[in-house]
């Protein structure tokens, strides 16, 4: 068929060595190549998406996934846009962070470089593999990506323009490869390359990253999952509360920084629930509360237990009422996802224990959790939302992609 795992992870490592002192301008000029090429081979793309699209028709896929596979001409020059903003941010590798000068004269500094080869699985969406290309390229590390089975061909156009850039500029194609083999078997093998893969990035739903945690041998980034919550504090301004909440759950529904959990103050429950019921209600959303909640809105359905920890992607918001800030950030801690938190107060000692309290990558004070992306962080692209505490946490942007060493100057000491 193709290529063996074990032949892709020599090649990988073989372009590593290139990519790891390349400097910045050929490899912005590498990008721009990669850019025009995706626009001059849309053809190409277009009709390798349509073997896709006709499979995906045949499989009887939900037209809301389709739609995640399908590349137009508006969406090849959206990646290819990626390509160039991503040329156009600053490089994180050959930072230096520090530099000491010990008693002994030794001068003790670390500076940045890139991780090495990542691995990405990932779902159906094909702009996934221009983007991760275009993000781990520009940190200097080699990718392997695994896609899924729904977007091969697309996948695979998308890789064979990027590679023929590569080349044109002189590079090695083997910076950015593609596992063809989309068995269940394969991508475990894949999960436990630890002698050629130093880290695995999934990006998708909640089962896909699960899989990988748990059978990866080599360290994963976990991304995604989020169940938010905005938490309504007795000092809230309503007026922003409603709007804060609308923006949050509605604005964009299938996405990991969306609102799925409101909490609030048992104080402000009367006032508050009937007039965000009334504002959600022009989306159609429905609402499951408990006891105290159903008491002050006659909308609201009977949430259970489970509807606590549920990310929906859907119009539906769960509601909890809480006697205090207290309460209100055990019960977050308790469901939470360990990715973006919000509280509405006007009290500053309470935002102040919120944003302490909280356990998770992004905490707001009077803010829709939509913001929690790389673009709004002001880190141009990004490679997802972290939601685990090593390494990296949040947005990942090009510096979350890079890694450490020490740098040690001497002038002849040794160790007494």
């Amino acid at each position: 068929m193709g290529m063996t795992l074990e032949e892709i992870g020599q090649r990988a490592k073989a372009a590593e060595n290139v990519l790891r002192t390349l400097p910045t301008g050929r490899k912005n000029k590498a990008l721009e190549a990669a850019a025009e090429a995706l626009l001059a081979q849309k053809d190409m793309l277009l009709a390798a998406n349509a073997k896709d699209i006709e499979a995906a028709k045949a499989n009887q896929m939900a037209s809301g996934l389709v739609d995640r596979l399908l590349l137009t001409e508006d969406r090849i020059g959206q990646m290819a846009e990626g390509l160039r903003q991503i040329a156009g941010l600053d490089d994180p590798v050959g930072e230096v962070l520090s530099m000491r000068q010990r008693p002994n004269g030794l001068q003790i500094g670390q500076k940045r470089v890139p991780l090495g080869v990542i691995g990405i699985i990932y779902e159906s969406r094909p702009n996934v593999t221009a983007d991760a290309f275009g993000l781990c390229f520009k940190a200097g590390n080699v990718v392997i990506l695994r896609g899924g089975r729904d977007a091969i061909h697309s996948n695979q156009a998308i890789m064979e323009a990027l590679q023929g850039a590569l080349e044109a500029c002189g590079l090695p194609r083997d910076a950015i490869q593609l596992i063809t083999d989309t068995s269940h078997e394969t991508a475990e093998r894949f999960m436990r390359m630890n002698g050629y893969v130093d880290v695995l990035i999934p990006r998708g739903g909640a089962g896909l990253i699960r899989t990988v945690v748990e059978k990866a041998t080599v360290p994963v980034i976990e991304t995604g999952t989020g169940n938010c919550h905005i938490y309504v504090d007795e000092t809230a301004d309503l007026d922003m509360a409603v709007e804060i909440i609308f923006n949050a759950k509605t604005q964009r529904i299938g996405v990991c920084n969306a609102c799925e959990s409101l909490v609030v103050h048992e104080k402000v429950k009367d006032a508050l629930l009937p007039r965000l019921a009334a504002r959600l209600s022009q989306k159609a959303v429905e609402l499951r509360g408990d006891e105290g909640s159903r008491e002050a809105c006659s909308d609201i359905l009977p949430a259970s237990e489970e509807d606590w920890g549920t990310e929906y992607l859907d119009y539906i918001l769960s509601v909890k009422t809480v006697a205090g800030i207290d309460e209100a950030i055990a019960h977050i801690n308790r469901y939470n996802t360990g990715h973006s938190e919000a509280i509405i107060t006007r009290d500053y000692a309470n935002s102040r224990k919120f944003l302490d309290g909280i356990d998770a990558a992004a905490v707001y004070v009077n803010a829709s959790t939509r913001f929690t992306d790389g673009y709004e962080f002001g880190f141009g692209a990004e490679i997802g939302i972290s939601t685990q505490k090593l390494h990296a946490r949040g947005p990942m942007g090009l510096k979350e992609l890079t890694s450490v060493k020490y740098i040690i100057y001497g002038d002849g000491q040794v160790r007494p």
